[in-house]
């Protein structure tokens, strides 16, 4: 695998991962994102379904979260989760935690991690670990770490100790990594840790570049785990200890302006949890980032004085975050509103997505009220193509020497709620 950086815009990379998997035969433009899945299938969507969508990620994110409760299924199959699960040719990285998941903190020791999926907490030592990736057979999966630091008030010693643990595993991971013949041609990715603290953030990204890792994922950057200016300071002390042409993966951020942040502060892969997010809130996404002639402008500016009503604005504590609805985001549409019941028009004008093709927002509307599955797919497959075409939007305006246009864009992006 190699980063190939083509231009940096005040510090934004725009480039090519090239020679990805075992055979080296995919690529993945940056900044870009990976196609999330939940035990290895994109909710609401079959392969057939999901393959109506062009320009599909060359990266799947799987989890062991989801994945830990099948390890000895997927030991007696002995060919790892993408023939498992049926997945299309395309690289597979397994993270530890399903970033649309609450991961309850006070679960971490000095020798075990937990992961939490439908039947419950999994407890993992590194051995457990190391032999679910070897059960897995991923071509990139990241280091077991303590990413228990996002919590208020967690205390300097706290992170400290995260920050050690997280190297103490990764160091494990190597070695036993050498040793598994199932991962011959995988790659580790190292986390990078440190809560809050700007010191050990640097520490722990110095460290971690000691190691012989493909690349980096950046744990604890999550929305709502910090204010935005200060992950925007955090990240950016970060990648300036990290080399050039090694990626870097930020964890839990999948909010378009967050993105565009973090992508500032030179990240360049993302998870697409957030179209998953949307869907089960029964929204669409609706945000311009056409720096043309707009034909959804239109659409947009018709629905600004228009206001959702609050008892649909669900909350869980966080923007967005978690395993239900959350909360509407101000780039999305709430489409179980009775408003949108006479509302005959594409959810977006002008999307090639299947849905916004041959459907119309009163039908959605309808599928939603009556508890459709019909509804989910459909929510699904625009979103993740509207989140797509976004990531191409962003990469464009990287080339064009315009992202500042994209940015005023999204600010004038109609509120939702």
């Amino acid at each position: 695998m190699k980063l190939e950086i083509s231009r940096v815009v005040q510090g934004c990379r725009l480039g090519t991962l090239t020679g990805l998997g075992k055979t080296g035969q995919h690529s993945l433009e940056t900044p870009g994102c990976l196609l999330y899945t939940r035990c290895a299938s994109v909710p609401h969507l079959t392969q057939d379904t999901l393959h109506t969508l062009t320009n599909l990620p060359a990266v799947t994110q799987v989890t062991l979260a989801t994945l830990a409760e099948h390890q000895e299924v997927l030991e007696e199959f002995k060919e790892g989760a993408r023939t498992f699960a049926g997945l299309h040719d395309t690289v597979v990285y397994c993270s530890l935690h399903d970033p649309a998941a609450p991961s309850p903190p006070g679960y971490t020791t000095n020798k075990t991690v937990s992961v939490w999926g439908s039947g419950g907490r999994t407890e993992l030592t590194v051995a457990r670990f190391m032999a679910l990736q070897a059960a897995v057979r991923p071509d990139w999966y990241q280091n077991m770490a303590d990413g228990e630091t996002g919590q208020e008030n967690t205390s300097r010693k706290r992170v400290r100790k995260a920050v050690d643990r997280t190297l103490s595993h990764l160091d494990e991971c190597l070695l036993l990594h050498q040793k598994m013949p199932e991962l011959r041609g995988a790659q580790v990715w190292g986390v990078v840790e440190g809560g809050d603290v700007r010191e050990e953030r640097v520490r722990s990204a110095r460290e971690t570049a000691k190691r012989p890792v493909a690349g980096f994922v950046l744990d604890g950057f999550q929305s709502g785990a910090m204010g935005d200016d200060l992950r925007t300071q955090l990240l950016t002390a970060t990648t300036a200890e990290l080399p050039h042409d090694k990626p870097r993966l930020v964890q839990g951020v999948g909010r378009p302006d967050e993105v565009i942040a973090c992508v500032e502060a030179g990240v360049d892969l993302f998870e697409s949890f957030f179209p998953y997010q949307v869907t089960e809130r029964g929204c669409a996404l609706c945000f311009s980032f056409s720096m043309e002639t707009d034909p959804e402008q239109a659409v947009l500016d018709s629905d600004k004085e228009k206001t959702i009503p609050e008892d649909v604005v669900q909350e869980n504590g966080s923007d967005g975050g978690g395993d239900g609805p959350g909360k509407m985001t101000r780039f999305e549409m709430h489409l179980r509103d009775k408003r949108y019941r006479e509302d005959f028009r594409p959810l977006v004008s002008g999307c090639p997505c299947y849905c916004c093709r041959h459907h119309q927002r009163a039908y959605v509307h309808h599928l939603l009220v009556t508890n459709e599955l019909l509804a989910g797919v459909l929510l699904m497959l625009h979103n993740t193509a509207h989140y797509l075409g976004f990531f191409r939007a962003l990469r464009r305006a990287l080339a064009q020497n315009r992202l500042p246009d994209l940015k005023q864009q999204l600010l004038q992006c109609h509120q939702g709620h």
